[in-house]
């Protein structure tokens, strides 16, 4: 017998309005949603939200869980826990661990490790190398997420600076081809300019110098070029420059775009003042830039031209990121703490919830054609987040999650906290504590 649940009393979230009313869900879907549902069996269980609002899960569209091969940072299943206890209940992680996804066997590899022990649902992208062509077009384009080239700052071979290879790979697959844009020539030349002067202790102040808006936007703006000459489907994760959003249009429904963006929480919440404060533990690549270009970030994304908000989630130990600067790694940890940060700005005025939802649940299923998820709809699996608007709780160290038990969030207090998550219509997560179903499924794609 399916397990039934009823979800009363509810504020739900989905399509750019708000309503009053119930979720019936069914196994693993949503099967009714209607104003007001009675339970017609005792076998129901009746879940009362008192108000609470409900959202689709979010899918983030960029995690780096490390495992395999660096785990002493962080895994799977740590990380997908603290993604549940954010209201993330799909994630897309990147190819750059250790192995590199760049094989078939590799990536069914990861496949396995996260059927076993992930708390959300997942999947991954195929990375593109030099020298891996073949591999990309023996892909199931129903059964991975997409494939990711860096164009700049990568780790191992991943780099692909082969303008022949490059094009070859935009012209031969139809899969959503994900960039980070940073010219390595560019970075290289301002980095020497300041390693002559400071050594390997360069103040961190000089980081946006270093990865400059000029890397930032010859590499993206090559990108797209690249893009409409061949007709590839491409979406440049992580913007960082309001110079870069010029390169993104509006005047087009989100379906229809070849070229789409991604901007993180970070670059909408930081700028260069607070590199004073916080150090290394803001150190990304893209870096974190002026409070103009967050300003130009948040009106891009508020008219349409970025399309989606993700985490860039890429957890360090606190040891490894209190190093000197030429040995601080970039990246943070940022899942459990990315619903709430937007959330706050929507209490700041910045954002409403609906366009919250839109950037981080609907559009992500949108641009990567994942199958039945992103929505609170009749037919679709029963991932959906409960938030209390009005729960303030303040971050730290022994609420984190992250493996690495640290968070750049810190300090910082939110006004809303998510309390309860179901995935594929279990009950995961409620007021902190975890059920011991392990529901995650492999997510699927409708290409």
């Amino acid at each position: 017998m399916k397990k039934t649940t009823l979800i009363k009393n509810a504020n739900i979230v989905n399509e750019g309005t708000i309503f009053s009313g119930d979720i019936l869900i069914e196994g693993e879907y949503i099967k009714q949603i209607d104003e007001s549902i009675s339970a017609k069996s005792s076998n129901v269980n009746v879940f009362d939200a008192e108000g609470r609002y409900v959202l689709p899960g979010v899918i983030d569209d960029q995690v780096h869980f490390r495992e395999p091969g660096l785990t002493h940072k962080a895994n799977i299943e740590t990380e997908s826990k603290a993604a549940i206890a954010g209201g993330i209940t799909s994630f897309i992680e990147m190819p750059n661990t250790n192995p590199q996804t760049t094989t078939i066997e590799e990536l069914e590899n990861k496949f396995k490790r996260a059927s076993k022990t992930s708390f959300a649902n997942y999947s991954f992208m195929f990375g593109g190398t030099n020298d891996n062509l073949e591999e990309i077009l023996k892909l199931d384009v129903n059964q991975v997420a997409g494939l990711k080239l860096f164009l700049g700052s990568s780790t191992g071979n991943m780099l692909v600076d082969d303008a022949e290879v490059l094009e070859k790979i935009f012209k031969s697959t139809n899969m959503l081809i994900s960039v980070h844009c940073e010219d390595e020539g560019t970075i290289k030349k301002n980095f020497a300019k300041y390693h002559d002067k400071y050594g390997d202790d360069i103040p961190i102040k000089y980081h946006p110098k270093i990865r400059s808006e000029e890397a930032c936007y010859l590499s993206s703006s090559k990108a797209t070029e690249l893009a409409k000459k061949t007709g590839a489907r491409l979406h440049v994760f992580h913007l960082s420059t309001g110079k870069e959003t010029g390169l993104f249009t509006n005047k087009i429904p989100l379906e229809e775009k070849k070229i789409t963006a991604e901007v993180c929480i970070h670059h909408l919440w930081f700028s260069d003042e607070d590199y004073e404060k916080k150090g290394t533990l803001i150190k990304w690549n893209p870096a974190v830039k002026t409070s103009a270009d967050r300003d130009k970030l948040w009106e891009a994304l508020l008219d349409d031209r970025i399309d989606v908000i993700a985490t860039d989630h890429a957890p360090h130990t606190i040891d490894e990121k209190k190093n000197v600067y030429t040995n601080a790694p970039s990246g943070g940890p940022l899942v459990q703490h990315a619903l709430p940060a937007m959330l706050e700005m929507y209490h700041r005025g910045k954002i409403s919830i609906e366009k919250v939802v839109e950037k981080m649940c609907h559009n992500p299923a949108i641009l990567f054609q994942v199958e039945r998820r992103g929505f609170i709809r009749e037919g679709y699996f029963a991932d959906l987040v409960l938030v209390d608007l009005n729960n303030p709780w303040t971050v730290k160290k022994e609420n984190i999650l992250y493996k690495c038990g640290w968070s750049p969030f810190e300090g910082a207090t939110f006004k809303s906290r998510i309390t309860h998550t179901f995935l594929n219509g279990n009950l995961v997560y409620q007021n902190s504590k975890f059920s011991n179903v392990k529901s995650a499924k492999r997510l699927t794609f409708n290409r």
